[in-house]
This record gives structure tokens, C-alpha cells and sequence, in this order.
């Protein structure tokens, strides 16, 4: 049970400074009368202006941080006092002890579980989101509903007299379709992160590929290094084997022999190259000197005979003589010229015959003597060389393999496809919540509705109104007297109240079916205007059957002083010098 224990006020509305206390936690039906001394009298006016509505605004505000009626936070503080305001109530709920405290300049709230006060981390003037969630969850109600069957208010706007929207929230909330679209509101959040984890999933998954990608392309352009270097490796033991090879078979003796030879062939035939220069010179001097015998031989014959070798003509003077001398003399050195050019010519000549061929060019495998003497040196480097080059190692296979082994890691999408399941299901079950036509509404609608019309209709008989009353499939509400459908304009004041309350009771009983009885009951002057004397005797009749078979404190608030007869409690609220006080027995702490 949700059990409403004692409410106390202060610089609340009309109550002033001093604290202003009411027990609810009783069994019987308290009739609420004001008595307003400062218009002086008895008389009707006297009784309005009280503070009798205080009494269930200030049970608004503490539960819900609003008053039952549309006014606006800061004018709920006492006019007078202008500060300090402040409201508690204490309730219990399934064995649980709770006190609420709100107040205003300055703002506070406080929330206790027992004795122990819970920790408000986002108080706002005076209030907490989480912290009032976290209460109207415990009460299970929300604050139109609590209009609407705790405490009913003539300024509270009827249920048939809502909008159309606004009749569906609250009979949703009623009939538990409200949960279904608060668990709605849960699983979409639910469905958004699997979405939002869904993503990131997703950008996970691309950034391990295209990681990968890039990974793979840098072990694809290390393998064609690997290649490149791979079959340089090999070619550069192929050559060095190879070289190895060729100096192997090579005789070092016969190749230091050949290179003698070779040396030896080289200088004979450089010998022969030069008497052969000189024999050449030889033979064409004296070919020369033969053409210069000839000439001077004719020119001496022509001077013999007298005549000029150059013109032809007589020569016997001096001249002559002379000319003739100077030939014959040039004639004699010439010919010892040629007998010396014919000697050294023979000795050239037989110089080349002594000196014989110089044979065929020896074939060597060096290019000089001093490589071939480092022969087996060239052997022992070129046998570490192969060795060192053999015993080099892939400087590219280990980093293929890491790369390979760590850097490429394994896309797996076993959680990608998890959150997908998820997704899907959570989809579906969003549809079941929210589609209007799902049978688990269907199911809820059909069961409880039929529960509403039952209760609906045994009030409407105890009442007294003999019209039909009835919410349809489609939550609408149907109305008809005799037959003729009606609005609920067309009813009377009194038959309007008498539909508005017996409308509370059937959904507080529907409200009690499905979560837990609430020990407390507020009607606020709805007997008090249109009704006649049979509606307010049923009405009375209804609300003590209540009080008595229900374990509930009900309180009637009302103008009526000839109602004060007919009930065992009466709370006297009086307004005096301004400010209201409640005649009780609490205890003020």
C-alpha cells in the first residue's frame, strides 16, 4: 500500500510562519469546512477564502513539486512572509518510510528513505530532475493522474472535458499502455546504443581494413624488395662461384710460364717492330740515293760533253770546270753514301734473322704477372666472399612475417553480427510496444477496459445517474441516455459531477487493480455545486463505503455545514489575521 501519513505547511500560500499540520494516516471520512474570521461572521462568504485547497496544493507540491492548480511556484510562498516556505510529507510504500521537503527562498529539497537522506547531485532551485523521476517511479502515477484519482479538484479540468490526445495519455497511463510506452522510451534508448554501438562497430571494422589494406600493400612492396634482393643474392653467387670456378682450373705455373712467354714475345717482337722501322728506312734511302746517283750521273755526262744539265746549252768557261768538279764530287760522296746505306741495311737485315718470328701471343687469364702471382690470394677472398654472400640473410622475410603475424589483424565480425541479432530484436519489440495495433496493447486494452466499464458502470448505478457510460476499443468515451448519444456538454452540473466522480473511483480501482491501494482521497467541493440532495447522499454513501471498506482516509472538502452531521471527523480550517491554521490534534515538531 501507498500510505499518505502527515503533511505539514509553512508560509505555504494563506499558512503563515506558523506550522500548519495534517494526519492522513486514518481510516474515516473527514469532512474539511472553512471558517475565514477576518470577513467577520458566519454567514456563506465566510467560508471561502480559507486555505481548504491549500491543504491538497501544498500535497501536490510536495509530491510533485507543482500545485494542483496552475499557479506558478513562487506565488505558492506566503505573501505575508515573503520566505521560508516550506512543505513535508511523510509516506510509506511497500514497508517503506519516506519524507519529502521542498521549500523556497531559499530553495531546498531533500528526499529520505528512512531516516537516511539521499544524495541530490542536480538540485535546481529548489528541485531535481532525477531525484522527482525517481519518486513519481515510486508512486507509480504521474501528476495528471494524481489529479485525476487522489485528489479531485473542481479547478481541475474533467477528464471528458480534455482534448482528445490528452484523454488517451492519461486512460494509456491507466489502463498500464503508459508502461509500455515507458518501456518503449527505455528500449529506444536501448536501440540507439546497440545502433550507435552498431557504428562504431562499423568504423572499427573499416579502420581494421583499411589498416590492413595499408599493411598489406606495405608487405606487397617489401616482397618485391625481397625479389629484387632475392635474385641479386643469387646472382652475385652465381658470379662469384662462377669466378671461383675459372681460377680453380687455372694451371698457376703454365699461367706464370705464359706470362713469361708473353713477356718475352712482347720484347722480341718490339725488337723486330724496330729493326724492321730501320730496314724500311734503310730501303727508302736508298732508293733516294739511287735517284740521286742517276741525276748526278746524267748531269756529269751533259758537263762532259760541254753542255749545261740544266738548259741544255755549250759550256767551255771556267764555270764549266768548276760545276763539273763539284758534280763529280757530290757523285763520289754519294756513292760512298750508298755503300754505307747498303751495309747498315745488310746488318738490319741480318739483325731480323737473328732475331727470328716472335711466334703466336701467348694466352694468359691475367692481365699482368703480379694478379697472377696473387693468384691464390684472389682464390682465398673470392672463397670468403662466396661464403659471407652465402650466409646472408633475407633482411625482408622477418619483417613480412611480423607484419604478417601482428601488424595484419583479423577482422571478425561475431560482434557486429551479435549487435545485429540485437537490433532486430530490439525492433521487434519496439513494434509490439509502440504499433497500435499489437496484441500485447490489444491484450491489455481488452482486459483492463472491460475491468474500467464494469466499475464504471456499478458507480454510475450507486450514484444515481442513469445515462451509459462506456470506453470503447479505440479509448474513446460514449455517452447515452435512452438510447440517444450524448456529449458530455449536454449534460447537466450535476450530472457532470456525478460522471467526473464516479469517472476518479473506476480509475482509481482500475489505477489500485495494477499497481497498489493508496490510503488516501481528496474531493474538493465537487459535491458542493449542481448536485441535488440524492447525488450528495450517494455520493457521501460511496465515500464512506470507501473510507470504511478500504482502509482509507477520505476528505471531502465542502461549504456545506449541514454535511458536518453526517460524518465522525471535521477539520476546521481557519483563516484569521491573514493566515490559516488547521484545527488538529498533530503534534508540531
Amino acid at each position: 500500500m501507498f500510505k499518505i501519513k502527515t503533511l505539514s505547511v509553512k508560509n505555504f500560500m494563506s499558512v503563515g510562519n506558523a506550522t500548519q499540520a495534517v494526519q492522513f494516516d486514518r481510516k474515516d471520512l473527514t469532512l474539511v469546512l472553512g471558517q475565514n474570521l477576518d470577513l467577520g461572521g458566519d454567514d456563506t462568504g465566510a467560508r471561502n477564502g480559507t486555505g481548504k485547497t491549500t491543504i491538497i496544493n501544498a500535497l501536490s507540491y510536495a509530491l510533485y513539486g507543482a500545485a494542483l492548480t496552475n499557479i506558478k511556484k513562487d506565488n505558492l510562498i506566503n505573501k505575508t512572509n515573503g520566505k521560508n516556505m516550506l512543505v513535508t510529507i511523510e509516506f510509506e510504500s511497500n514497508g517503506t518510510d519516506y519524507r519529502i521537503e521542498r521549500g523556497r527562498r531559499p530553495n531546498t529539497m531533500a528526499f529520505y528513505i528512512g531516516d537516511q537522506e539521499q544524495q541530490i547531485t542536480d538540485e535546481s532551485q529548489g528541485d531535481s530532475r532525477e531525484t522527482q523521476a525517481a519518486i513519481e517511479r515510486m508512486l507509480g502515477m504521474s501528476h495528471d493522474m494524481f489529479k485525476h484519482i487522489v485528489a479531485l479538484n473542481t479547478y481541475t479540468e474533467p477528464f471528458l472535458a480534455l482534448k482528445a490526445n490528452d484523454q488517451r495519455t492519461i486512460i494509456e497511463q491507466l489502463l498500464g499502455i503508459t508502461v509500455l510506452s515507458e518501456k518503449a522510451d527505455l528500449l529506444k534508448e536501448q536501440l540507439k546504443a546497440t545502433k550507435d554501438a552498431i557504428t562504431a562497430e562499423e568504423y572499427r571494422i573499416k579502420a581494421v581494413t583499411d589498416a590492413n589494406a595499408r599493411v598489406q600493400e606495405q608487405i606487397e612492396a617489401t616482397k618485391r624488395r625481397q625479389m629484387l634482393w632475392i635474385t641479386k643474392h643469387i646472382e652475385d653467387i652465381n658470379k662469384l662461384e662462377t669466378a671461383l670456378s675459372a681460377l680453380s682450373e687455372i694451371d698457376i705455373a703454365a699461367e706464370l710460364a705464359a706470362h713469361d712467354a708473353l713477356h718475352t714475345q712482347t720484347e722480341l717482337a718490339k725488337a723486330a717492330a724496330e729493326l724492321n722501322k730501320w730496314k724500311i728506312a734503310c730501303e727508302q734511302e736508298q732508293v733516294r740515293i739511287l735517284k740521286v746517283l742517276d741525276k748526278l750521273k746524267s748531269e756529269i755526262e751533259k758537263l762532259e760533253k760541254h753542255e749545261c744539265y740544266a738548259c741544255g746549252q755549250t759550256m767551255h768557261d771556267e764555270k764549266h770546270e768548276q760545276v763539273l768538279n763539284e758534280k763529280r764530287t757530290t757523285m763520289k760522296e754519294t756513292s760512298l753514301q750508298y755503300i754505307a746505306n747498303i751495309s747498315q741495311l745488310e746488318e738490319h737485315v741480318d739483325k731480323l734473322a737473328e732475331l727470328g718470328e716472335p711466334g703466336p701471343i701467348p694466352q694468359v687469364f691475367y692481365d699482368n704477372k703480379e694478379d697472377a702471382i696473387n693468384h691464390r690470394n684472389s682464390i682465398s677472398n673470392l672463397q670468403e666472399q662466396l661464403t659471407a654472400k652465402r650466409a646472408e640473410i633475407d633482411p625482408y622475410a622477418e619483417q613480412i612475417t611480423e607484419m604478417e603475424t601482428q601488424a595484419l589483424e583479423e577482422v571478425n565480425y561475431d560482434s557486429i553480427n551479435e549487435l545485429s541479432n540485437v537490433k532486430e530484436h530490439q525492433d521487434f519489440l519496439l513494434k509490439l510496444l509502440t504499433n497500435k495495433d499489437s496484441f500485447i496493447r490489444k491484450r491489455i486494452i481488452d482486459q483492463n477496459l472491460s475491468y474500467l466499464n464494469a466499475r464504471l458502470g456499478q458507480y454510475l448505478d450507486r450514484i444515481g445517474l442513469p445515462h451509459t457510460v462506456k470506453f470503447l476499443n479505440d479509448l474513446t468515451v460514449s455517452i447515452e441516455e435512452l438510447g440517444r448519444e450524448l456529449d458530455f456538454d449536454n449534460l447537466s452540473r450535476g450530472e457532470r459531477n456525478r460522471l467526473i466522480l464516479s469517472l476518479s473511483w473506476a480509475f482509481r480501482d482500475v489505477w489500485e487493480s495494477q499497481n497498489q491501494q493508496i490510503n488516501l482521497l481528496f474531493i474538493d467541493e465537487v459535491i458542493d455545486t449542481g448536485m441535488d440532495s440524492s447525488g450528495v447522499e450517494n455520493s457521501l454513501a460511496i465515500l464512506k463505503k470507501m473510507s470504511r471498506e478500504g482502509n482509507r482516509s477520505v476528505w471531502l472538502v465542502s461549504h456545506k455545514d449541514e454535511l458536518a452531521g453526517r460524518v465522525n471527523n471535521v477539520l476546521s480550517v481557519v483563516k484569521e489575521n491573514g493566515f490559516t491554521s488547521y484545527n488538529t490534534d498533530v503534534d508540531i515538531v
